[in-house]
């Protein structure tokens, strides 16, 4: 797979400072956050948090994509819940993680052939794919 940009369609700019006990803004003052480790007292998200919404919402564009390619009508209700494990081992620190896809009122078959062609298409589960522990479940 050709891994070289043709087209730039957007380019995400952050500021973080801190980092796990931060701050991280974006460029055009959308994204204006506090960082806080895993399972720390007081206010803050953490990056696996985010990685999570990130790979989850992706997954949903995805979706949209492959469904109209497949002349499937997506479901209004369709959800992507995302689990991202921090841990270690004998390397140092690593993530894995779980998406489990709900495509209420398709069929099995098909929203199983939506499921993987949006694994397929989505940016994010491309750049996990042989990189991380990644799974894509549909429930």
């Amino acid at each position: 797979m050709d891994k070289n940009l043709e087209k730039v369609l957007y380019t995400a700019k952050t500021h973080t400072a801190g980092g796990r006990d931060g701050t991280a803004v974006s460029s055009d003052k959308r994204l204006d956050i506090k960082l806080s480790s895993p399972g720390a007292k007081g206010e803050g998200t953490n990056p696996e948090q985010l990685f999570a919404a990130g790979w989850s919402a992706c997954f949903i564009g995805a979706i949209g994509v492959v469904t109209a390619k497949m002349k499937v009508a997506m479901p209004a209700d369709t959800t992507v819940d995302a689990e991202v494990d921090l841990g270690t081992n004998s390397g140092g620190y690593l993530i894995q993680g779980r998406l489990n896809v709900s495509l209420p009122g398709l069929d099995r078959e098909t929203a199983q052939k939506v499921v993987d062609a949006a694994h397929e298409a989505c940016p994010y589960s491309k750049a996990t794919r042989g990189n991380i522990n990644a799974v894509v479940t549909l429930v």
